[in-house]
């Protein structure tokens, strides 16, 4: 209670307030700069979003590993640290932003609990969703670094995160062309269905995707917002898509969150 008797606020982080830690070894990398990177990239994917999720981590870790891929990792020893691991390698700060955007989006999409281990048949779907997550994030980051520089003379930095964006853009781009979804997103899912949802991680089909899905963040905000309400019911990702999408709709209507990106997804991919 405070002095006049009336209840406390509540003061528990959120996604966006919760402290950053390093863990790991970051010494020859130096670790403030490290922690530059890190607020700035998480304050660009969220920026502007409502946090809508009922279960956020009150701090994040982020672990620097010297080998093996990017991860979330789904201890159970501290269980409201939501902890990440990258690997960068020496100062490759765009590199460290574009991880941490992605991995920050599996924690936004509630995927950092213990039971929060990723599966198919939708793994895909989420990973082109978190994928379009930190490549929204980079934009934000490139523009805000070059106008507002934490460094002095740091400025180039946000065109070397642009330079870097594009190049993965372009990438998927090919992916995409290559895959022949350029016109015709229903048909794509129907021709490689079986394919995309046998293969786990961020495979080639997730990256193509998450280039319409970076469209649709870009196009309405709300679906970054919804993103809060993911994997919040029995089988997360390991249901059919058509019950995925079901249930995403579901949570969003009990979170208040808009739920167009579920309905918009389903018409596109013709699974509604």
């Amino acid at each position: 209670m405070s002095a006049e008797g009336a209840p406390a606020l509540n003061t528990r982080p959120t996604l966006l307030t919760a402290r950053i830690e390093l863990a790991g070894d970051w010494a020859h990398m130096i670790p403030a700069s490290a922690l530059h990177v890190l607020e700035r990239m998480r304050s660009s994917c969220l920026d502007g979003v409502r946090l809508v999720s009922d279960d956020q981590p009150s701090r994040l870790r982020v672990d620097e590993h010297a080998f093996g891929p990017p991860a979330v990792w789904l201890h159970s020893d501290e269980p409201d640290v939501a902890w990440i691991i990258v690997n960068i390698g020496e100062r490759d700060w765009s590199k460290l932003a574009y991880q941490f955007g992605h991995e920050l989006g599996h924690v936004t999409a509630n995927s950092w609990r213990p039971k929060a281990k990723p599966g198919g048949p939708c793994q895909w779907l989420e990973e082109a969703l978190v994928e379009a997550f930190s490549l929204r994030g980079l934009a934000i980051l490139a523009d805000s670094w070059s106008r507002d520089p934490p460094f002095q003379d740091d400025s180039g930095f946000g065109a070397a995160v642009a330079v870097y964006r594009q190049n993965i853009i372009e990438r998927y781009g090919k992916l995409a062309l290559e895959q022949g979804d350029a016109k015709d997103l229903a048909a794509w899912f129907k021709a490689h269905r079986a394919e995309m949802e046998a293969r786990p991680g961020l495979n080639a089909f997730a990256q193509a995707a998450s280039l319409t899905v970076l469209s649709e963040y870009e196009r309405d905000l709300a679906g970054v917002e919804a993103l809060g309400a993911l994997n919040r019911w029995p089988g997360r990702s390991a249901i059919p898509i058509e019950d995925y999408l079901r249930a995403w709709r579901t949570s969003c209507a009990e979170l208040a969150a808009s739920p167009a990106l579920p309905v918009r997804l389903g018409a596109v991919l013709g699974v509604q």
